[in-house]
């Protein structure tokens, strides 16, 4: 396991409505692959990219940010990290282990709707490539 970059704060982004206390666990759905249940559940030292994550969940509730702390171990998440930004500039975290949240946090920054239709737009042909990755 690379050793994580950040002591926190940390956040996580949903349009779960959650209380102080609650634990956010493994083994849901994807917010961007449905299709697949999640082994670890993630979470980020930049509140605004916890809230870029709640705008981009699914559903119509309204996005959240969380202040979340880690209950075990946790990693710099590897798709991102390894994949897409080495070094984990995003901060970037996963953990198998449950998260508690310990409060709510307003003061993140919202997208317009032009720049939230861009990132599902970016999000839809990352599908489309990765669909027809597995099919070819």
């Amino acid at each position: 396991m690379a050793e994580a970059l950040d002591d926190g704060p940390f956040f996580h982004g949903t349009k779960a409505d959650l209380a102080v206390g609650d634990l956010l666990t493994a083994g849901f759905r994807s917010n961007y692959r449905p299709e697949i249940v999640m082994n670890h559940v993630y979470f980020t030292a930049l509140r605004d990219g916890a809230g870029l994550s709640a705008e981009l969940a699914p559903g119509d509730a309204a996005p959240r940010v969380y202040a979340v702390e880690p209950t075990g171990d946790f990693e710099n998440d590897p798709n991102v990290t390894d994949k897409k930004f080495p070094g984990n500039p995003t901060r970037s975290y996963r953990s198998t282990a449950p998260l508690r949240v310990t409060g709510e946090v307003d003061d993140w920054l919202r997208l317009t709707p032009d720049a939230l239709q861009a990132w599902r737009d970016r999000l839809a042909v990352l599908r489309a490539d990765e669909r027809g990755a597995i099919i070819n």
